[in-house]
């Protein structure tokens, strides 16, 4: 008899779980080494903010799949096909099957990474502080466009009829917000209504939490919420693919420019690994890919190196602005 097809998903997963199993390695607290804001488990003896490489080599991790994770988007299988082409040229850079994991939320995306179940990962902006100084996350990389100029902006958006045509106007409305983690779903807009508006979560308006960016967008699109806060490049990519039509949304506000999603690697990689990681983002060719395809929705073309310590300072102002505390539980 042959197996149902639920046998052999089943066993499908038992066999990925026990190579995550295998890439899982023991955390170590580091004794008497500078760390910054960085969990007891690391050290940053050069200053630049990110986890040093472990000195000991038998805590590097070697394995035999690496697993990638994109930032949570509001459906995964699209970005699976998108990233395909991509992590079939690292696993030619690298000799190492690659794995994409669809990740449903920020916070499964960093436990995922502070566990050593995720090797390589694309972090939203406002995630990316976290995802460093408690999982061990190294970024070096972002996505750009052909100039150099990266970036995307936080809009505040609502829809025609909605009674809102200026930020004041959302007060003793609904505003939705992605996740806490989020820079431009929660941590710049709190900051922003709280500075310039004088308006505060749970007293001046009514939050609500959507989980993503795309669930922002098609809700406030469906006149489910009001308002929402969100990254103006997700909502780009989501007009070009026709999921939301332009005339479904209206702007009534647009930030500064903050850095867009941070790609790096677990710190514990064994480094000539982790060189191959950087190696393969820097050599990709973006021409008739998948990525291009998807990516110059938002004006995308290439991946540009960047340091979380400099290109990541806006955003550690903003957290610093909102009393946000880089502590792993």
């Amino acid at each position: 008899m042959l197996p149902s097809p639920l046998h052999r998903t089943m066993t499908i997963l038992a066999a990925l779980f026990a190579v995550l199993g295998m890439a899982l390695q023991p955390a170590h607290a580091q004794q008497n080494c500078p760390r910054g804001t960085l969990d007891a488990r690391f050290c940053d003896a050069d200053g630049d903010l990110v986890a040093d490489a472990p000195t000991d080599a038998k805590q590097w991790v070697d394995p035999p799949v690496l697993i990638f994770a994109y930032t949570p988007v509001e459906d995964p299988a699209v970005y699976a096909k998108v990233w395909d082409g991509f992590l079939k040229h690292m696993e030619k850079v690298t000799g190492k099957k690659v794995q994409f994991f669809p990740v449903q939320s920020n916070a499964a995306q960093l436990e995922a990474m502070r566990a050593g179940r995720l090797h390589i990962a694309g972090f939203n902006t406002g995630s990316n502080p976290l995802a460093v100084n408690c999982a061990g996350f190294v970024p070096f990389t972002m996505m750009a466009r052909a100039d150099n100029s990266f970036g995307y902006e936080m809009e505040i958006i609502t829809h025609p009829g909605s009674g809102i045509a200026k930020v004041p106007d959302i007060r003793g409305r609904t505003l939705a917000f992605t996740s806490q983690t989020s820079n431009s779903g929660f941590k710049a807009p709190s900051a922003l209504l709280k500075s310039e508006f004088k308006m505060v979560a749970g007293k001046d308006f009514k939050p609500a939490f959507s989980g993503k960016h795309d669930n922002s967008v098609l809700g406030v699109a469906n006149k489910d919420y009001p308002a929402a806060s969100v990254a103006n490049s997700v909502m780009k990519r989501m007009i070009a693919r026709g999921v939301v039509k332009q005339d479904q949304l209206v702007s009534i506000y647009k930030s500064q420019t903050f850095p867009t999603t941070g790609y790096g690697y677990a710190y514990n990689l064994k480094p000539e690994l982790a060189a191959k990681v950087k190696e393969a983002f820097f050599t990709f060719n973006w021409e008739g890919s998948d990525l291009k395809k998807e990516f110059a929705k938002s004006g995308e073309a290439k991946f540009i190196p960047i340091t979380y310590k400099g290109h990541w300072d806006v955003v550690r102002k903003i957290d610093a602005a909102n009393n946000v505390k880089y502590t792993c539980r």
